[in-house]
């Protein structure tokens, strides 16, 4: 896959195909909050109100609606800290095949629970994300399934974006785009999308301390694997992106900032108190960035953000990105 792969034209394209199959989630702007994050305008779009609860029912079906039926027979695998599963598991009850789901065993056993409500095969695997990847492509090679992968699927990749066309169209002035990353699927399409609109926007991505795969890319120039992974946000770790993401990345992401855990934790929970949203922590992960000043702003800079996913486990437990 090459970066030609991930076009504007492409995401319009999976809009158009994907629209049936998603909820257009609404956009709102923060006010009437005590102690706010930052004093700039800030948009925040509540893709914790999509199907399954994040984002990753646009990429999920996007790649379910392009793959041929007959390829789907041996059943649908892919590895998942939570929410990309449950979309995946959702485009197999939907395709009406067996559906395979790997996790890592920090991955939120609320999400466990609900997927086996899409009918999904769930295996815990393994200590990280990583692994539980390993196990899924282990799987598709000796069963014959076609793995959905987060990040590394165009198709996958390309249907993420389509939340970046809702964004342009309900806050085209935005001046600057926070993104949550885990594997960078999102933050590479949206990116895409965005820069293909407004040339001139600043997109900025947010990683754990605990595991900072692309802030590790962009430093040695390329992909490299992590040596371990501390984050206890399940779904933000991700030892290694790929080579397609990081290119975009490179080209297109101004910086990315690091985040403890603790403050993605005090986030949601602020996130909580404030607009009775239950986020969790990758969702958490712009607005802890801005509580902490790790954001340079202009004060005329307007914000657009996501609230990518929604909790469902006790809060400050675990996170989605991949």
């Amino acid at each position: 896959m090459t970066t030609s792969a991930i076009t504007l034209a492409a995401v319009e394209a999976a809009a158009a195909r994907i629209a049936g199959h998603i909820r257009p989630t609404p956009m709102i702007e923060l006010a009437q909050v005590r102690n706010r994050p930052v004093a700039n305008r800030l948009f925040l779009k509540l893709e914790n109100l999509q199907v399954t609860g994040a984002f990753k029912a646009r990429g999920a079906i996007n790649r379910l609606l392009t793959t041929p039926r007959e390829s789907l027979q041996n059943g649908i695998v892919t590895a998942s800290g939570g929410n990309h599963g449950m979309a995946v598991a959702r485009a197999g009850l939907i395709a009406q095949v067996p559906t395979t789901i790997y996790l890592p065993p920090n991955a939120s056993p609320a999400k466990i629970r609900a997927l086996a409500g899409w009918d999904a095969t769930v295996h815990v695997v393994g200590e990280t994300w990583d692994d539980a990847d390993a196990a899924a492509r282990d799987h598709a090679e000796s069963k014959g399934a076609i793995y959905f992968h987060p990040f590394k699927d165009p198709d996958v990749v390309i249907g993420q974006g389509t939340v970046a066309l809702e964004m342009l169209s309900a806050v085209p002035e935005a001046d600057v785009y926070l993104v949550a990353i885990g594997g960078g699927g999102l933050i590479a399409s949206l990116a895409t999308v965005v820069h293909a609109r407004n040339p001139k926007a600043r997109i900025i991505g947010i990683e754990p301390v605990g595991s900072p795969t692309l802030h590790a890319a962009l430093a040695a120039g390329g992909p490299v694997r992590l040596e371990r992974q501390w984050t206890r946000v399940a779904t933000m770790s991700c030892g290694m992106t790929a080579p397609l993401i990081y290119d975009i990345v490179a080209k297109h992401v101004e910086e990315i900032v690091l985040v403890e855990d603790e403050h993605l934790i005090d986030a949601a929970r602020w996130i909580l108190a404030e607009l009775a949203i239950r986020a969790d922590l990758s969702a958490a992960a712009a607005i802890a960035a801005l509580r902490l000043g790790k954001i340079r702003l202009a004060p005329h800079e307007r914000i657009s953000t996501l609230i990518c996913g929604a909790d469902d486990a006790a809060l400050g437990t675990q996170g989605t990105a991949i």
